[in-house]
Formats: structure tokens, C-alpha cells, sequence
């Protein structure tokens, strides 16, 4: 497995020197010396399942991101780099839903790098965004950092359909499969058997579930974290209740929630994610708003962005709400989540 978070790791002993064994006395050669057959030293490399991994995710993501790039990659089949160009370039972006700030910005940015590099050919342009777009996303990539407390608690907000519980079994299974502890939060008591589908993902992953038959969210929330503390759980995943931002005295039940888990543990939640639809386009980034005004967000998880048209929304949350995205995801299966890499995204974009 591929792993997609920062975990601390435990010190580690030093390891004692062996005794060097007794030099074996040559025997005599019975035989003429052959000339062994040299090997290539990649015959004796084991494969590496990660890199493998990895790539079938990059297949997958240039595969997802199919419709929101080709309306873009079409602007660079042309022979000249002149203004109608960047103005193709221009509408095709707002298409994908990259914003007007970040569009401008990414414009800007294209045609200085473009003069730079003396570039002639739309194909270098086309390179050359791919740089532009990278370094505008680039302060989205960070890993979810694991084990600096015990329990790690997270907090998972999002509205309804963004794919939010789906998501929590989806991390559930990569953090146990890294051999972390995890307890599930079923706080999501409003949703008709939200509470069913979230004990599905904790028998499917073995792991632990704290619910409770039409209880207070907060008061879940609170049991789950002292449960994880007494365990010596290492996370402790709380998921709630999808909410629309316009849903207020749904909202200020969130804000509830994390106070309530603060009373458990005066340091938590050390991650507050909100989960969004990809398909949502410039949607998502006013969820972003809303939610981070509301709870204070530490990390994005961005679903379903495969089959849109709308992936350019990341260049706008970059733009207007740099909050860092941990995972992205192009499908319902469980590989179909991983971490988000600026420059794998910007090129699995423009691919």
C-alpha cells in the first residue's frame, strides 16, 4: 500500500554489532574456472508494489480527469502562440471551473514563462502550464500527519451526496491496513441509516464503532473520544452529519460537536476535513468558505472527480481558499482514494 499520511514513527534501538565468522581455509580448484554470466542488476531488484500502486492510481486520475483536460488540451493543437490562444485558453479554463482569480493568475503566469523560455511551439505552452498549474497548487499538498497525539481524533464534515461516509470507510481501511488503531464516531444521526452503512465499513475493516439508537451527535462524539483515549486507540474518526452551509442551526450543531469533543480532550479535533463533491465546480469552494468559517477546516478531501468537467476547481480553492487537500478521489473503490501530488494532478490534467 501506498502510504498517504505522515505517521510518527517510534524511536528505534540501536543494533548490536555481530561477530565476524571464522575466515574458511580455500580449497584447491578441482576444475577449470569459469567466467560466471554477469546478471543485470534490475534482475535481483524485487518489484516495488508501492511504485506500482501508484502508477495504476496515475492511470486512473489522467483517465478521471479526461473531460475537464481535453477541453483544455484542444486551446494547444494549433500552430501559432498569438492572443487568440490565450483567450481560448482563457474561456476553456473558466469552463473547467478554475475561477476568474485563478485564471487570471494562471494567464499571467503562462505568458511570463512563455517569454522566459522563449517558447515558439503551443506544445512548450502546454508544458509550461502544466508548470504554472503545479505551482499554484502546490500549497495544497501536505500530508495528514498521524500520531502526534493519542488518539489522532478527526472531525469529517460535508454535505449530503459529497461521498463523506464513504470516504471515512475508504481511510479507515488504508490507516488499519498501516496497522493504526481506529475507532469510528457514528455521530451522523440525522441521515436514515447512516449509522447501518458507517458499522458496515468498521466490520469490513475490523475496527471498533461507537453509536448510539437516535442519540445526540455530540454526545456520541464525546463517548467515541474517551473510548479512544481508554483503548489507546491511535484515531479516532467522527463522522457527521451532512448539512448543507445554508442549514444553520445545522451548522452551529457542528460547532457543538467540537466543543463537546474538546471537553474529552482539551487538544482536539487535530483534524477538522471537509469532504466535497469535484462535480460541484465553483459550489465547492463556497462550501470551503462556509464550513471553514464555521469550524475552522485543517484539510480537504476532494471525491468524484472522475466524469466531470468541472476538476479546474482546485486552481480556485489554490486561488481563494488555500486550504491543503490530503486526498482526492476518481472512483467508489477503495484505491480509488489517494493523497493529492500538485504535480502529478497538473499533468494527469493537461495529459
Amino acid at each position: 500500500m501506498f502510504s498517504f499520511f505522515k505517521k510518527k514513527s517510534p524511536p528505534t534501538e540501536a543494533q548490536s554489532a555481530r561477530p565476524s565468522a571464522a575466515p574458511v581455509p580455500p580449497t584447491p580448484d578441482k576444475a577449470p574456472k569459469q567466467t560466471p554470466t554477469e546478471t543485470p542488476l534490475e534482475a535481483h531488484l524485487p518489484a516495488n508494489p508501492e511504485l506500482t500502486q501508484r502508477q495504476g492510481w496515475l492511470d486512473r486520475l489522467k483517465a478521471g480527469l479526461r473531460k475537464t483536460g481535453s477541453s483544455i488540451t484542444t486551446v494547444f493543437t494549433g500552430t501559432r502562440i498569438d492572443e487568440a490562444l490565450y483567450e481560448e485558453l482563457e474561456t476553456a479554463l473558466l469552463m473547467a471551473d478554475t475561477g476568474v482569480k485563478a485564471t487570471e493568475h494562471l494567464l499571467q503566469d503562462l505568458k511570463r514563462r512563455v517569454k522566459d523560455n522563449k517558447a515558439t511551439e503551443p506544445a512548450q505552452v502546454k508544458n509550461l502550464l502544466a508548470d504554472a498549474i503545479t505551482d499554484l497548487l502546490q500549497p495544497l499538498q501536505k500530508p495528514l500527519s498521524v500520531g502526534d497525539h493519542q488518539p489522532t481524533v478527526i472531525m469529517v464534515a460535508g454535505v449530503n451526496g459529497a461521498g463523506k461516509t464513504t470516504s471515512i470507510g475508504k481511510l479507515t481501511k488504508h490507516l488499519a491496513d498501516d496497522g493504526l488503531s481506529v475507532l469510528l464516531a457514528a455521530a451522523d444521526t440525522f441521515r436514515a441509516a447512516a449509522k447501518e452503512q458507517l458499522a458496515v465499513w468498521a466490520d469490513r475493516n475490523t475496527v471498533e464503532i461507537i453509536s448510539q439508537q437516535g442519540g445526540d451527535p455530540a454526545a456520541v462524539s464525546f463517548d467515541a473520544v474517551s473510548a479512544g483515549r481508554a483503548r489507546g486507540r491511535d484515531v479516532v474518526l467522527v463522522d457527521t452529519a451532512g448539512r448543507l452551509p445554508t442549514q444553520l442551526h445545522l451548522m452551529e450543531e457542528l460547532k457543538k460537536i467540537k466543543r463537546v469533543v474538546q471537553k474529552a480532550d482539551a487538544t482536539a479535533p487535530h483534524e477538522v476535513l471537509l469532504v466535497i463533491d469535484g462535480n460541484t465546480g465553483q459550489n465547492a469552494l463556497a462550501q470551503v468558505r462556509a464550513f471553514d468559517d464555521t469550524l475552522g477546516l485543517t484539510g480537504l478531501i476532494v471525491t468524484k472527480l472522475d466524469g466531470t468537467a468541472k476538476g479546474g476547481v482546485l486552481c480556485a480553492i489554490a486561488r481563494e481558499k488555500p486550504i491543503p487537500v490530503y486526498f482526492i478521489g476518481v472512483g467508489e473503490k477503495l484505491e480509488d482514494l489517494e493523497t493529492f501530488n500538485a504535480r502529478e494532478f497538473a499533468q494527469a490534467l493537461l495529459s
